[in-house]
């Protein structure tokens, strides 16, 4: 006896949701789910190191799939006894989703947290960092990273090139097209006693 219509269109479909499975597993197979990520996509969140720890080190993945949005994973470290403790904390700016964003923290700030909240409509998500300040430290030799990721939609990674170095901002490119972000990040020294300058 053959088999009916029904039994027909059922073994079709069946077919059809495990050859989208297959596919949807590979495009995601790169996602290394050992790297402990802070959210899922198109979830906000606010990221903050331990009291007197600053950011030291990101790494982040791009999905297309999950509404062009990335996983984002940071690493903090305890700053240098040199540099005392944060003597106040705030948070900086937010930047407006589909924009371009530069963001330095200021009162000589550096970065201790990041805040984000992604919007749909937009395909992107809007950004702040957490700054702290170190009594009157100074920032110098500061410098930007190149584009992290090296180009859009790949995996994007930054460590700071050794201790007592410190993010203290970063400028972004947002591409309409590709729905993704292209990050320098402002790396700076900081002076081992009080200095008159602020808002550098």
């Amino acid at each position: 006896m053959a088999p009916g219509p029904v039994l027909l269109l059922w073994a079709l479909a069946l077919l059809a949701t495990v050859a989208s499975q297959e596919y949807e597993n590979r495009m995601e197979s790169h996602i290394d789910r050992s790297v402990p990520w802070i959210h899922t996509f198109r979830q906000g969140f606010n990221f903050q190191c331990p009291h007197g720890e600053v950011l030291v080190a990101l790494q982040s993945v791009f999905s297309e799939k999950e509404g062009s949005d990335r996983l984002w994973a940071f690493e903090c470290q305890q700053t240098p006894t040199t540099l005392g403790h944060p003597t106040e904390c705030w948070w900086d700016d937010t930047n407006r989703a589909g924009m371009e964003w530069s963001s330095t923290c200021g009162n000589n700030g550096l970065v201790a947290g990041v805040m984000s909240k992604y919007f749909e409509p937009v395909l992107d998500r809007e950004w702040s960092f957490y700054c702290c300040r170190y009594s009157r430290r100074c920032p110098y030799s500061c410098w930007k990273s190149l584009e992290v990721p090296g180009q859009y939609r790949e995996e994007g990674e930054f460590v700071i090139p050794g201790y007592g170095y410190f993010i203290r901002g970063a400028q972004t490119t947002f591409d309409g097209v590709l729905r993704d972000r292209q990050w320098k990040y402002i790396v700076c020294r900081m002076t081992d006693f009080d200095c008159e300058f602020e808002n550098l």
